[in-house]
């Protein structure tokens, strides 16, 4: 199948194919049901499949094409997240005996996304409360990775970025608390953005059976994923603007432009690793050589500076605040349990897994004393910005990994033949997670089985048109996405 064909066209591309003529909608949802009819049996990216209302929101965009309507995404076919409100399906979240949750409403990103005259072909798998790296649940089963189905594709957005990678559309909707646009991104080798705090709004990314009501989170965003970074920065601007139900001044804001326009103007720090946890060597390989090319193409590169905030005291106070919100929905005798953990922790253990243990207990006492130190944190992340215009860092400490449905407790991610706790990966995701810094996933080549590498392009607060600016020129200067193995 040559790159040309729909199935690998961007959105951005298929917009002007429609609005010249020489695609219809109703060919391009045909030509990704095909897709999905033949690979998804292995793959199960496409949980709840929408089908029928795809063909007649298809059918729908041609009638409106024709009467020379022009909308940002009028025909173009695209998946979304399970954990969207989607009126007329289930959003389950990939909690058993939710099946029935059906809600009667869109969440207000689905909204957005239908005005402008997108496609939804149905929704994508996650992990049980969107609480893994990887992407499976006793409702839908598991996700494979388009690239080796027995590997994951990340999570938990992890349906999304492996519908992209197979070809299901060019555009998906996904959510990021610890890395759940960005790790799935870098496992199928697509792109996503996590956009800075509180610029999209969160109405209707609801657990099942709530409501579709508006929510502020302290970590959690939404946002787009896309196989190119100038389809991020389309999806990005039909999602973005204020929600009438909220007032918060965030949701205001004008995105400042991008601070340049061509790559060899800009100053990165470059990051191979993480203090806490170590990247494998495939990751170090490709990010080095990554720096090696952006200095090559004229950037100013720097592999370190001492205006970078401590990333080992970041990821500890990052462990108990995510913790924190998460417990905050735990059962009582669940809590009563992380009571009794945190009660047998040393004092002297400052572990990333001691750290989320006492963050499921988390008082208001140490509450506070937690964000003081993330406000300490966006402002040495404010003045590293004043000398630098865009940080690399992983995404994750390997490549995609194998299915691993062992006990989350135990579970071990490898290192280059080191086990490490397995949810110590977070720490990646929290260097921008916690001061709510916008972050540009983005492929950046190959390890040396094959596998996709990408790493995340962190930029100043509000600097969301900074990072999509710099993948896109990363695109342009040494290509992008490449497609997995699927039709071989």
């Amino acid at each position: 199948m040559s790159d040309t064909e729909p199935a690998w066209r961007s959105a951005v591309e298929l917009t002007a194919d429609l609005a010249a003529g020489r695609v219809s909608a109703v060919e391009l949802t045909d030509a990704a049901i095909a897709r999905i009819e033949r690979h998804d049996r292995t793959l199960n990216a496409v949980c709840v499949p929408d089908l029928d209302r795809a063909r007649d929101a298809a059918r729908a965009a041609d009638a409106a094409l024709a009467r020379g309507e022009r909308r940002p995404l009028l025909g173009v076919p695209m998946t979304v997240k399970e954990s969207f409100h989607m009126a007329g399906l289930p959003s389950t979240w990939g909690i058993p005996g939710h099946e029935k949750a059906v809600p009667d409403t869109d969440a207000l990103a689905v909204q957005r996304v239908r005005a402008a005259g997108a496609v939804v072909l149905g929704a994508t798998n996650v992990p049980l409360h969107l609480g893994d790296l990887q992407s499976f649940n006793d409702v839908y089963g598991t996700t494979g990775n388009p690239w080796d189905p027995d590997r994951t594709p990340g999570g938990s957005s992890g349906g999304s970025a492996a519908a992209l990678a197979a070809g299901y559309g060019a555009l998906s909707l996904g959510s990021d608390i610890g890395g759940s646009l960005r790790n799935p991104a870098h496992s199928c080798g697509v792109y996503a953005h996590k956009p800075s705090l509180g610029l999209l709004p969160l109405r209707g990314h609801t657990p099942p059976g709530l409501p579709v009501l508006p929510a502020e989170h302290d970590l959690a965003v939404i946002g787009p994923m896309a196989r190119t970074a100038a389809d991020l920065a389309l999806l990005l601007d039909v999602l973005a603007g204020p929600d009438e139900l909220t007032h918060g001044i965030a949701y205001r804001l004008t995105l400042p432009p991008a601070r340049h326009t061509e790559l060899r103007h800009h100053r990165v720090l470059v990051l191979d690793g993480h203090p806490l946890l170590p990247c494998s060597a495939d990751v170090r390989a490709a990010i080095d050589a990554f720096a090696e090319a952006l200095s090559g193409a004229g950037a100013t590169v720097l592999r370190d500076s001492p205006l970078l905030p401590d990333q080992a005291a970041a990821a500890r106070v990052y462990m108990r605040l995510l913790e924190s919100g998460l417990a905050a929905g735990y059962p009582p005798d669940a809590y009563e349990r992380a009571r009794a953990r945190a009660a047998e922790l040393a004092d002297d253990d400052r572990g990333l897994a001691a750290e989320r243990v006492r963050g499921a207990v988390l008082g208001h006492r140490d509450r506070v004393a937690a964000e003081q130190h993330r406000a300490g944190v966006q402002q040495g992340w404010r003045e590293l910005f004043a000398e630098v215009d865009v940080v690399i860092a992983p995404v994750a400490p390997t490549t995609a990994h194998p299915h691993d449905h062992s006990s989350p407790a135990g579970r071990l991610i490898t290192v280059d033949g080191a086990g490490y706790p397995y949810f110590d990966q977070l720490a990646l995701a929290g260097v921008a997670t916690l001061p709510g810094l916008p972050a540009t996933a983005l492929p950046v080549g190959p390890a040396a089985d094959g596998l996709p590498v990408g790493v995340q392009a962190i930029g100043p607060m509000y600097g969301d048109r900074t990072t999509l600016a710099f993948a896109e020129l990363v695109e342009r200067e040494f290509g992008g996405f490449r497609r997995p193995p699927l039709d071989c």
